[in-house]
């Protein structure tokens, strides 16, 4: 039975490790938006400063998001996002936050609700008012219990009134994977014309310029743009307008990166499957051997009990009998072994949950693969046992010392 006890745990461990990555990716990807393709822009370093970047691209611009919408029709809106890292204060409490400079339609764009006050809106940004939302974490250790809307904080040197805080969302360690996603909980909004205004100096440095020497550059103005397509199966589509649109207006220098949301799900949900079979097929391997043990006891006890058949079979058993007799003993390990299983596979994503930190999700579908598999194998290992003990002479049988 400990083989099918193993066996059953590792399957459904295993594959609650599965479906726990597929959640979180899923979960993810949802929070750039499916209907998103997301323009960001690579930063100036020593490796890609040269020449190029600094004569023939200025780096993503506000204006770029705004000809995006105004020239793929296939886009809705487009909505820009500028951040950087400042000291948040109110009162004694000080933290270093998150400021992201962008347009009213960004809580929409990807799904953000106001849980108190709102966001800001087009009147704020046209009038550079110093205004900002805060995220759930931020409002937390500023204010505790206390209620934010209509306070002052200081972001940096400037006062800002605050009108708005966002609902919290689960966010992971996407950026290590690759995936452009900030912790909104950890970010305040403020409009982006205050950003661009109020805090100009923020992004520009020293560049060296062959030929030139050192000069002072403002890097990009933005970090990324969005871009919102209503019809999501034309969002590749878009996706190749928006990509020549850029190359053009950069001169052909490739200083930002595409992503599709929509094609890192499909992208995503493959590897996932393909993860889930590969880890299942490793732990039936468990689940094989434990029904090899099954059948190799089974023949042992067979072998035992060969008096015990003769004499059922001298006072009236029949081979079917005895085929039921050892074929039931054969489903009752494994059953046992599959209900004991499911309890220690239980506790396996516990302690992976635990100890890991990695997100499982126990599966319906796991338990019965799992619980299937193991009474499957009982009886098709106990096939042979049967079949061999039901097949004895009894007379041999009762000779059998």
């Amino acid at each position: 039975m400990l083989g099918i006890i193993f066996g059953v745990g590792a399957v459904i461990a295993m594959l609650s490790i599965g479906e726990g990555a597929k959640q979180e990716a899923l979960e993810q990807i949802q929070l750039m938006g499916m209907n998103n393709i997301i323009v960001e822009d690579v930063p100036v370093n020593e490796e890609n400063r040269n020449e190029e970047r600094t004569n023939f691209s200025q780096g993503l611009r506000w204006v770029d998001a705004r000809a995006v919408r105004e020239l793929n029709p296939l886009v809705e809106t487009t909505v820009p996002v500028r951040e950087m890292q400042q000291t948040v204060r109110y009162g004694k409490e000080r933290m270093k936050a998150t400021i992201v400079g962008t347009t009213p339609e960004f809580a929409h764009v990807l799904n953000f609700n106001a849980r108190e006050g709102s966001f800001f809106n087009y009147q704020d940004v046209d009038g550079i008012r110093r205004v900002c939302a805060l995220g759930g974490g931020i409002k937390r250790q500023l204010f505790l219990f206390r209620d934010p809307i209509g306070k002052q904080i200081k972001i940096g040197d400037q006062w800002f009134t605050v009108i708005g805080v966002l609902e919290e969302k689960s966010i992971t360690s996407s950026r290590k994977r690759g995936l452009p996603i900030t912790d909104i909980n950890q970010e305040v909004y403020i409009p982006i014309t205050t950003s661009l205004k109020r805090f100009a100096e923020v992004g520009s440095k020293m560049t060296y310029v062959p030929g030139t020497g050192w000069k002072k550059q403002q890097e990009s103005e933005i970090n990324r743009f969005i871009a919102r397509v209503p019809n999501v199966s034309r969002i590749q589509e878009a996706s190749n307008i928006l990509k020549a649109t850029m190359h053009r207006r950069h001169n052909n220098v490739e200083d930002f990166t595409i992503t599709v949301p929509e094609a890192l799900l499909r992208q995503s949900q493959q590897t996932q499957r393909i993860f889930n079979i590969v880890m299942g097929a490793i732990a039936g391997i468990s689940l094989l051997v434990g029904g090899i043990g099954i059948m190799n006891i089974m023949l042992a006890s067979v072998l035992e009990r060969t008096r015990e058949i003769g004499i059922r079979r001298a006072t009236g058993a029949t081979r079917k009998d005895i085929l039921g007799q050892f074929m039931i003993e054969s489903v009752i390990l494994s059953f046992a072994g599959g209900l004991i299983g499911i309890f220690v596979g239980f506790a396996l994503t516990r302690i992976i949950a635990m100890y890991a930190d990695w997100r499982t999700i126990v599966s319906f579908q796991a338990i019965f693969l799992s619980f299937g598999v193991s009474v499957g194998i009982g009886i098709i290992f106990g096939v042979y046992p049967a079949r061999r003990a039901a097949r004895m002479d009894p007379i041999e049988a009762l000779r059998y010392e």
